[in-house]
């Protein structure tokens, strides 16, 4: 599994950085982290907008899923088949806003190993033959901040910052007076979330601060992008009292909202 783990992800994390460092003028880790996150982000970038979509659907979604929360408020049962139904209905995986981040994750482990192990002692068996191995790589971001230990001021605040921005261009809004408790969860999470990796930046290499930083910014521009595409028709099917009631709702470029209901 560690060989697995090494070849599949750190050695080749590796070996892109000590080329990016090799070719970049100045040779500045800090602009390498920032190239190495956008080629991944570009690799996953399919998977992004999916998950950007179908948060930004649930979004807009998010009233009618309160109303059916609100009629099977006393039967958890009925509420979780009727969910799976409307989001079999409209074509929504719950699940698909996971899936940018399952990705990443290890990326993000790997990179951490990189840059806390990989920098002052670089095996060069884990070196490609066709990758120059420089005599010493600089931790050093434009000349003054060391990615290779943690930064206890400025980095972790602008990543919790970020954080929450992000957190609240996807949460789907409730205004709903009957909100459950997972409504008041995801409100919370909202919160939480964002004072977590303050905490957890505090503690790892500025680079990976760095890199979270910049991948934070790479999916609030995808979600501005996915959020200013152009108009889609969305058919909302609900089931109440026995009929059939069709919502539709048509988004536009200003972020108003045009329904029209086909009973």
């Amino acid at each position: 599994m560690s060989f697995l783990w090494n070849e599949v992800l750190v050695r080749p994390l590796l070996n892109l950085l000590l080329f990016l460092y090799d070719i970049m003028p100045g040779h500045d880790l800090g602009l390498v982290i920032i190239v190495i996150t956008v080629i991944i982000r570009l690799i996953v970038l399919p998977f992004g907008l999916k998950a950007s979509r179908a948060q930004r659907k649930m979004k807009t979604l998010a009233p009618e899923l309160n109303k059916l929360k609100e009629t099977h408020k006393t039967d958890q049962q009925a509420l979780a088949k009727a969910q799976m139904d409307f989001y079999k209905q409209n074509g929504i995986s719950p699940f698909s806003s996971c899936l940018p981040v399952l990705i990443q994750l290890p990326i993000l482990f790997a990179l951490y190993r990189v840059l806390r192990e990989g920098l002052t002692k670089i095996n060069p068996v884990m070196v490609y033959s066709f990758i120059h191995l420089p005599e010493k790589i600089s931790p050093m971001f434009l000349g003054f901040l060391d990615l290779s230990r943690p930064e206890k001021y400025v980095l972790p605040i602008i990543a919790g910052i970020g954080q929450y921005i992000l957190g609240v261009m996807t949460t789907p809004s409730n205004n709903s007076k009957n909100a459950g408790p997972e409504a008041a969860m995801t409100k919370q999470m909202l919160y939480i979330f964002p004072v977590m990796t303050i905490f957890l930046a505090l503690s790892v290499p500025a680079g990976l601060v760095f890199y979270w930083i910049a991948t934070t910014l790479f999916s609030i521009l995808t979600q501005i992008y996915v959020n200013h595409e152009k108009n889609k028709e969305v058919t909302v099917r609900i089931k109440t009292a026995g009929a059939d009631h069709h919502l539709v709702i048509q988004e536009v470029k200003e972020g108003e909202m045009v329904e029209e209901e086909n009973k």
